[in-house]
């Protein structure tokens, strides 16, 4: 198996059928990749109409279902990494979706050593045709127009999450998302692995992961202030921690960046917590 596709869910709705559509048309060979979806913390009728969805509509498609009752992205993508049996592994959200060239693009461009990295096109949840400002896309336009391949440039802004990219499962091995995190856990995970991370490759255009923004994100709900304040000073002494095990292969630039990065999220949610409340 070259590519294991991991996509975790929680309480789907049609954004699902989309994302597993895209993966449906794919340039690339069928027997070639593994779809591995994991429902988490949540049961009927979801996991009935998955399993139908399954069943009748992803003809010649490999893929495993999973399900827990166990809740959180982090515990799904944990399971489908255990699960996963291709050379490459990339991540999926359930209410995004990708584009025809999507993984024949991104295992075109990928080695053993490096990981290849798509064009992101984020769009509001009402209109899946019309480009909005994204500050993935403009770290992509950046580094392609100036050759930037290296974690000491923009390259870093991809590293804030799993999607959009294709990963050589041995950069991964046995390390796995902290479960701790509900949020930061990401960026964080990418961190781990970033000692196996030399160079980054791109794709064309062709290869798209598209992005839907959502009004009513859970990235968007209130939370608590000191539940603000332990999870980032939790975060930088992981971040600290990982750096410290190995600092010849982490790269220290790096790892400021993601310091000063917690620092600022930890003020501009404290503001949005703040201005809430007000």
């Amino acid at each position: 198996m070259k590519i294991s596709v991991i996509i975790p869910t929680y309480k789907p709705g049609n954004y699902l059928w989309e994302c597993l559509n895209s993966l449906l048309v794919q340039t690339f060979s069928k027997k070639d990749f593994e779809i591995i979806l994991v429902l988490n913390g949540c049961n009927d009728p979801y996991k009935s109409e998955i399993q139908n969805y399954i069943d009748t509509k992803m003809h010649g498609i490999n893929i495993i279902f999973i399900h827990t009752m166990q809740g959180g992205v982090s515990n799904a993508r944990n399971i489908g990494l255990d699960n996963a049996k291709g050379e490459y592994v990339t991540f999926i959200d359930d209410d995004d979706f990708v584009s025809p060239k999507f993984l024949q693009e991104l295992y075109d461009n990928v080695t053993p050593s490096t990981i290849s990295l798509c064009y992101p096109f984020a769009f509001n949840d009402s209109d899946s045709a019309t480009q909005i400002p994204y500050r993935i896309t403009e770290a992509y336009d950046y580094c392609v127009k100036h050759n930037k391949t290296t974690l000491i440039s923009k390259v870093r802004k991809f590293f804030s999450g799993p999607c959009m990219k294709l990963i050589p499962i041995n950069f991964i091995q046995n390390r796995r998302y902290d479960v701790r995190f509900k949020n930061g856990e990401d960026s964080l995970f990418m961190f781990l692995i970033s000692d196996k991370i030399n160079k980054v490759s791109f794709t064309s255009k062709n290869a798209v992961y598209y992005r839907r923004n959502r009004k009513n994100s859970a990235i968007t709900q209130k939370r608590k202030v000191l539940d603000i304040l332990r999870t980032g000073i939790d975060l930088m002494l992981e971040y600290s921690k990982i750096w410290m095990s190995s600092p010849i292969q982490y790269n220290l630039s790096y790892y400021l960046c993601m310091i000063f990065a917690t620092i600022k999220n930890i003020l501009l949610n404290l503001f949005r917590s703040l201005t809430f409340k007000s």
